[in-house]
This record gives structure tokens, sequence and C-alpha cells, in this order.
């Protein structure tokens, strides 16, 4: 068979060989063809005390079948798909063995017991059910002893051929209508006699879902004006259910409940309203879609959907029919072009109304009504955050802006590193997630000690969140029991223990800076709980390339922060150092840092330089393999290497050079003005305080 395989391969080689141009013959693809799958085999026995069996295999991605019967009887030849093959048994039990070869070498095989026995089936079970997910669809198995097969006469149209399966195996069947069948089935061996079983039974329909509609996407409030969701916030004061004479038809109507999520029912739907509160209106000139999902059995095929408007008094409106798929969610989205096109005016919409066809002949459950436009842009919270790992950054007051009450300062901050590493996860999608790992802070009304611990529910990360950022109105919702910023005790009703554990929490949200955010929630009357957020894996804010600010002032020394009387570059000293003032000092995002000094930069006296412009001198030359560390809350950069330096090369954090060991690390406090500017200062000595004043380019 081997030979027979590879004669193959090669006849698909000349095919693509002779087949392709030269720039197409590549036939990597032959090795990639999968092998045969989904091998099975069916196995019947004439019922004459003969032992005669027949085997059709069945697979995917097959050329051929080899079996092997299980009596030590030479394997088959080749079996073409679809063919069968006959083989004659003593009584007894064996294991078939079916290899289906592949395009390639690739072959897969399966085993099958056959149970060959002149003895009539024995102990017949058999197992007749509803499909719990098919509507009007049984599933029948059977098991027997001594029998090889089974068939099935499910009793809907006389004379049919029954279906038949290896002993064991199940059957399904869909029937035409519900309603009670004489089920017959028969065991079968390779004894003449059978052995068979009936059953009146009652075939059922599914009359209402088994599962919930897809759930809509995370939407910004601008994008959307729900009717019914539980995924947005609800018109309110809608009535879903208004008399408008229905009942008079036959219809009815309920709120059906799916394990806890909430549908309309509307019951032998003639047609039916939905009516917004008194004196309420939508504007949805600005919307794109009505959206809706519709579940319903075999009887409704059609679902008319009409939109109604109300201009000062006068009520016009518009219907559009989509077809339903029936036993299964129907997802539509209608445009509203097509209201529009039939010349209704969508600014004042104040009712829907939805007429069933056939009228008044089935039920459906409609869930997820809303209009909704194409997304705005992505929200700029979309991504992690931490609070910012500084001084300040969590605390409370009476007042926004006033921390007087309560800050967590520095050391505060190295006590809760457990928290200040959790992280807020806003997804682009409008899932928010709380990763906190293995332990956060967690407070006494937690049952924690004030410490650092494992994380107790439902403040463990565990929450299935989402939320909405109202961009214009400065807020973020986050939506899901147990989902926070900052504190989990904070909330809008007050501070866990004292209140309920909340749904939703809606926190006041300012951007400083595109990877900075303050936070603020008023816990209770006056209690405003502050916080400020970083963004996680923001690059660092002094990232980039800084020079000296060509300004007055920019490079200056004195005896005290912000005193540079002893000495100050001037306007005129600026133009002077020009070799100086364009010196870069690079700060990688991946920590490295390099000073660029070009061809010449300012050569002072101790290195042996006559302070004016030249080449730059060794190790402050500008080839120093160096790296920074930027400790924000800190305030410091601390540069590493031998020859690296800001400013200027002589002042180090134990004096000025030539005094001093050249050192290998130096350390620089600085503060940043904005995202460009920088100041940057270093004492040299005990009182000698170099200044420097560096801008982005």
């Amino acid at each position: 068979m081997k030979i027979i395989k590879q004669q193959l391969k090669f006849l698909l080689l000349v095919f693509v060989i002779f087949g392709c141009t030269k720039e197409d013959d590549n036939t990597d693809f032959v090795n990639q063809i999968e092998p045969p799958t989904n091998i099975t085999v069916d196995v019947t026995v004439t019922q004459d005390n003969t032992g005669l069996v027949t085997l059709r295999p069945s697979g995917e991605g097959v050329t051929g079948y080899v079996i092997d019967f299980g009596d030590g009887s030479e394997v088959s030849d080749i079996v073409n798909p679809g063919e069968d093959i006959t083989h004659t048994y003593q009584e007894g039990v064996y294991n078939v063995v079916v290899t289906a070869n592949g395009l390639t070498d690739e072959t897969t095989s399966i085993s099958q017991e056959v149970v060959v026995s002149f003895q009539a089936p024995q102990n017949l079970v058999v197992e007749i059910m509803n499909d719990p997910a098919l509507s009007k669809t049984v599933n029948v198995t059977a098991n027997a002893e001594f029998a090889t097969f089974f068939e099935v006469d499910f009793g809907e149209v006389e004379g049919a051929d029954p279906v038949s399966a290896n002993i064991g195996e199940t059957i399904s069947y869909t029937f035409e209508e519900a309603g009670v069948y004489t089920i017959t089935v028969e065991a079968l061996g390779a004894a003449i006699e059978t052995t068979t079983y009936s059953e009146d039974f009652e075939v059922t329909a599914i009359l209402q879902p088994l599962a919930s509609a897809t759930t809509p996407p995370a939407r910004e409030e601008s994008d959307v004006i729900s009717i019914f969701s539980s995924a947005y916030n609800n018109v309110p004061g809608t009535d879903y259910f208004p008399d408008w004479g229905q009942a008079g038809q036959g219809s009815g109507w309920a709120m059906f409940d799916l394990g806890g999520d909430e549908m309309l029912q509307y019951v032998n739907l003639s047609y039916q309203g939905i009516a917004l509160a008194d004196g309420v209106t939508v504007d949805v000139s600005q919307m794109e879609y009505l959206h809706l999902d519709v579940w319903t059995a075999e009887a409704v095929t059609d679902i008319e959907t009409s939109l109604i408007n109300n201009a000062s008094g006068t009520v016009t409106e518009a219907p559009v029919t989509r077809s339903l798929t029936a036993n299964d969610w129907t997802s539509i989205d209608i445009p509203i072009s097509e209201y529009t096109d039939q010349g209704l005016t969508v600014t004042e919409i104040f009712q829907l109304k939805f007429v069933g066809t056939p009228w008044a002949a089935g039920t459906v459950f409609i869930d997820n009504i809303y209009f909704w436009k194409t997304p705005t842009a992505p929200s700029p919270l979309a991504g992690t955050w931490v609070l910012a790992p500084e001084a300040g950054a969590l605390a409370v007051g009476p007042a926004v802006g006033d921390t007087s009450w309560w800050s967590c300062d520095a050391a505060c901050v190295a006590d809760r590193a457990c928290q200040y590493d959790d992280e807020f996860v806003f997804g682009s999608d409008g899932s928010f997630t709380n990763v906190l790992g293995t332990e956060t802070w967690v407070e006494g009304w937690q049952g924690g000690s004030e410490a650092c611990g494992t994380p107790v529910a439902p403040y463990d990360g565990n929450a299935v969140a989402t939320y909405v950022h109202n961009q214009a109105a400065g807020t973020v919702t986050i939506n899901g029991t147990g989902a926070y910023i900052g504190l989990p005790k904070a909330n809008n009703q007050g501070e866990l223990p004292n209140v309920a554990v909340p749904e939703s929490i809606t926190y006041d949200v300012t951007f400083i800076d595109d990877n900075t955010i303050s936070v603020v929630i008023e816990a209770g009357a006056g209690v405003f709980w502050q916080y400020k957020l970083v963004r996680s894996g923001a690059p660092s804010p002094i990232v980039g390339t800084w020079v000296l600010a060509p300004e007055a002032g920019a490079l200056a020394v004195g005896p005290a922060l912000g005193d540079t009387s002893w000495w100050s570059c001037d306007a005129a000293c600026v133009g002077d150092r020009a070799c100086q003032y364009d010196d870069q000092f690079v700060f990688g995002s991946d920590g490295t840092f390099s000073n660029v000094l070009g061809a010449d930069t300012w050569v002072e006296g101790w290195q042996g330089g006559s302070d004016g412009c030249g080449t730059p001198v060794a190790p402050y030359d500008g080839t120093a393999s160096a790296t920074y560390t930027f400790d924000e809350s800190a305030g410091t950069i601390t540069i590493n290497g031998t020859g690296a330096y800001i400013g200027i090369p002589k002042a180090n954090n134990e004096g000025e050079l030539p005094n001093v060991a050249v050192p290998s690390t130096i350390t620089y406090n600085v503060t940043l003005e904005n995202s460009t500017t920088m100041n940057v200062h270093i004492e040299s000595g005990a009182g000698v305080f170099w200044q420097y004043k560096l801008v982005k380019i």
C-alpha cells in the first residue's frame, strides 16, 4: 500500500510541475495537507445465520480505505470512498481496523467492534429522548447483547425506510410536526431472529429560547439610545406593554426571565406597541441603525417594525419588515435610512410597533432594542493604569484639591506597594478589569489588618465589568459588582461597609496629560477621595532628546537651589557656547543614555582645553556606554556609565572635577515643567548647586 500512496504523491507533484508557471512551482503545500478526518464505518449483517457482514467506511480527505477484518484473514484491497465491502465471519467478537489513506503519506485509523452471533439479540435497552436544544428532534440510542446494529422506524411517514446505526450509537431525527408517534427499534445481529421494541413517544417543540441573545458591545453613551437592553441605560419610564386593544386579537404579553436575563414576550403576536413615557420623545436622526434581537418558534416567519414620530401633535409612522429564523435568535439591524426614505421624520420618536406574520399565529421574544451609530474614536482611557507611585496620589479631603484629612506619603507608597501595582484595565471594547495579582491592600472592613493580603471578594479582580467614558461630562462609570478605581470602599453612596455594595460607580476623571489622569469620587456628602493614575507601560516622560535651553540662565551655579548669583550663562554666553548648547542628552525608551556632542563641545581648562569650543576629551567625549534610571516619585535621574553626564562634565555628587575622582554614576534632581521642559540640578559638594534648564527637541 505504501507504493500506491507514493505513486499518488508523485502524480500530485507532476500535476503541480506541469500545471503551474515557474514562479508558482513551490510544492510545499503537498506536505501541509491534513490527514483524513471523521473516519467511521457502518456495520450491517444479514439475518440468515451466514455471518455475512457489510462494512461501509466514510470520512473526509480520503482517497481510499484498507480494512483489517480482525479475524486473521488478509487485509482488504483498496475500498474506494462511497463503496462498501463484505466479509463472512464465524461467530465471535472482532475488532475491525479501518485505515484511511489521505492525499499524502498521512493515514488515519479507527477500530470498530463487530459482534457476529447466531443468537437473537437479548437485553435490548432503548433510550428515546427529545433533543434539549433542537425543536422536534428525537435522539434514539440502542444497546443489546448479540446485536451488531439497529434500525429505527420513527412512525412519521408510513412505509419509509428505517434509519440504521451501529449498536450503541445514537440516531437523531427531526419531525415535521410535534405530536405522539410510535417509534419502533429493531436490534439485528447475524441470527435470523431479531428483537424489537416499540414506544408511543411524544415529540415536543421548543417554544422558548434556551439561551440569551448575544450581548451587545459596549458603546459610548453618545453612540446609543436604548429602549430595552440590560447592556445600556434605557430611556426611563418606557411602557413595553401598552394596551392598544391587541388582546382582542388573542394576543398577550409578559416579561420572560431566562436565568436572570429579562426579555419581552409577545404571545400570539398580532400587533404590539412600545410607548415612551408621556411627553418623552427621542431624536434618532443622528443614529444609523435600529437593532433588535428576535427569537421565535416556527409559527412567526416575519416581523414588521414601525417607528412612530410625533412632531408637535402630527403623528406619522413607517414600517420595515424582516424575516425570522425559526428556533433561533435573529439579530436585526435596520438602517434608519429605510424609515427616512419613506418620508418619516425621526426627530421625535415616541412609539414603536411590531406586527407578526402570520397574524396572531405565534409567540416572539424580543431583546436588545436600541438605536446606534458607528462608534466614536476609542476612549483615551483605553489601556492599563496604576496609581502614580508618588506622594499624594491617593488621598481624601473635604473638597477637590484639599487632601488635608489623609494623604499617602512616600513611606505609605512603599508600605502599600501591593496596592500601587494594582492595575485598572480599560479595554478598547468597553470591558473593565481589576488586575490585583496575589495580594493587594486589605482594609479592616474587609476582614484584613490594614496591610497587604489576599484580595477579598467581591473586590478580588473577578468582577465581569464594563465602563462608559462620557468625555463631554468628564465622567467614567464602572458597571459590575466588585469593580472599582482606586479604593474599593469609596462609591457614590458613601464608604463601605456603611452602605450597600454597589453595582456601578461613577467617577469624575480629568486628563492631566495623555498618560496621567486625576480621578475623584464624592463618597458621601463632602468626602472627596482623590487619585492620580498613570498609564502603565507608557514611555517615561524623559524619553527623547534634550538640549540646554538656548536662553539666559539655563546654565548656572549658586549656593542654593534657585540662587544663581555665583555665575549664570547670559545671552552673550549662550552665543559663545553654541558648541555646548547643541550637545544632546538622549534618553532611550530601552533605558540607554547617550551624550551626542558632535565634532566639538565646550572644553574647560581642567580637561586641557582653553575654556572654549574644541574636540571632546575622553572620557567625556560621547563614547560612554551608559544607562539611566528615572525615579519619578523621588524626582531623580541616575546616569550609570563613566563619562556620561547631564549639563556639564565636571559637576557630580562628590564635588567638581578635577578635585574628585571621575564617577561611574551620577544622580540628578529633576522637575518636569511640562512634557518638553525639564529643570535639573545637582549639589556638587556641600552648598554648590549646578542648575540646568533642558528642552526636548
